[in-house]
């Protein structure tokens, strides 16, 4: 499926005020979180946007404080309609993108549309998108599956880029899911 040096993470719009009116907020941060340090210890290429941060707020402390990662801002709902994350992500030179992030049926929805209509192989991480709603997050989910994403978890997501308990970060990593 993909591995540490054909693949690329976009975490879309884990900010303060977003991540607060969701449902599930707790699950939401700390399976980001998760992503975003396994994304660290791999050295994996990683883009973080922020939709309209003087009004929805920064990324999650959480997540911002694990690495410097490349955070762009962004106003519209594809981040692929933004010139300077296009301009980005093509720099990252990544067949595959894992994704996930907030609103599943708004921001990731347009963004993974995007992503499919330009040629990349897509997987959805569920278990770390969201959005207000769950039946429009469930929905988001199967129009991605429709259109040819893939929807896999945060679990599947890790082991298949270890692919192996030989690889040398396998007990680091190991331990963030227990």
């Amino acid at each position: 499926m993909f591995d540490e040096n054909n693949t690329a993470i976009i975490c879309i719009d884990i900010q303060e005020k977003l991540v607060n009116m969701l449902k599930n907020s707790e699950k939401i941060s700390n399976n980001t979180e998760k992503i975003i340090k396994i994304a660290s210890i791999l050295n994996l290429k990683t883009i973080i946007t922020e939709q309209y941060p003087k009004g929805l707020g920064l990324t999650i402390e959480k997540i911002r404080n694990i690495k410097d990662f490349t955070t762009l801002e962004k106003n519209t709902f594809s981040a692929l309609q933004t010139p300077e994350f296009y301009e980005k992500l093509k720099q990252l030179s990544a067949e595959n993108i894992l994704i996930f992030g907030i609103e599943t049926h708004i921001c990731v929805l347009q963004t993974v549309i995007d992503l499919l209509e330009n040629g990349y192989n897509v997987f959805v991480i569920s278990d770390c998108s969201a959005s207000r709603d769950e039946y429009n997050h469930n929905t988001a989910l199967e129009v991605m599956k429709q259109k040819g994403a893939y929807i896999i978890t945060l679990e599947i997501a890790l082991f298949n880029l270890l692919k192996s308990s030989k690889h040398m970060h396998f007990k680091e990593i190991q331990q963030l899911i227990k």
